[in-house]
C-alpha cells in the first residue's frame, strides 16, 4: 500500500483517481488496461479493491453499463486540491493557507501564463473584497 496523501487516501487510490478524472467513467477492466498495462488478474482484483475502498469513502461512486459496474469520481480534481491544501495548512501553517501559498509561488516553478493567470486571480479577489466592504 502506498503512502498516504494530504486528501486522506493512498498513492495507489489517487492513481485510479487520476485515472477516471482523465479517462471520465469506465469498468474495472478498462481502469486496469490503464493503470497496469502488462496486468493479470491480481492487478484486476487490486483495482477492484481500491475502487471498493474509494467508494466507501465517497470519492468514487458506481453505476451500471450494461451488466457492467462503471465506477466515476465523485469528487473533481480541483476539490481534491483543495481538501489536500486545506488539509496540509492545518498540519503545518496552524489552518493558513497564506504561507503554503507564498511557499509554492516563491518556488520559481510558475511559468509565464500561471503567472498572469495567478495575477488575474488576485485582481479579481481584490475587486470582489472591496466590492464587499462598501
Amino acid at each position: 500500500m502506498g503512502s498516504r496523501s494530504p486528501a486522506g487516501i493512498t498513492d495507489t487510490e489517487l492513481d485510479v483517481l487520476k485515472a477516471l478524472w482523465s479517462e471520465g467513467s469506465s469498468t474495472i477492466r478498462e481502469l486496469t488496461n490503464l493503470i497496469y498495462p502488462e496486468g493479470g488478474t491480481a492487478h484486476y482484483a487490486t483495482v477492484q479493491k481500491l475502487l471498493d475502498r474509494l467508494e466507501s469513502k465517497a470519492f468514487v461512486k458506481r453505476g451500471q453499463r450494461g451488466r457492467l459496474n462503471e465506477y466515476s469520481a465523485a469528487i473533481g480534481r480541483e476539490a481534491m486540491i483543495s481538501r489536500g491544501l486545506q488539509e496540509t495548512a492545518e498540519r503545518l501553517c496552524e489552518g493558513s493557507l497564506s504561507p503554503l501559498l507564498t511557499q509554492l509561488i516563491g518556488s520559481g516553478r510558475l511559468t509565464t501564463e500561471e503567472l498572469s493567470s495567478l495575477r488575474e486571480l488576485v485582481d479579481r479577489l481584490e475587486r470582489e473584497t472591496k466590492g464587499d466592504s462598501e
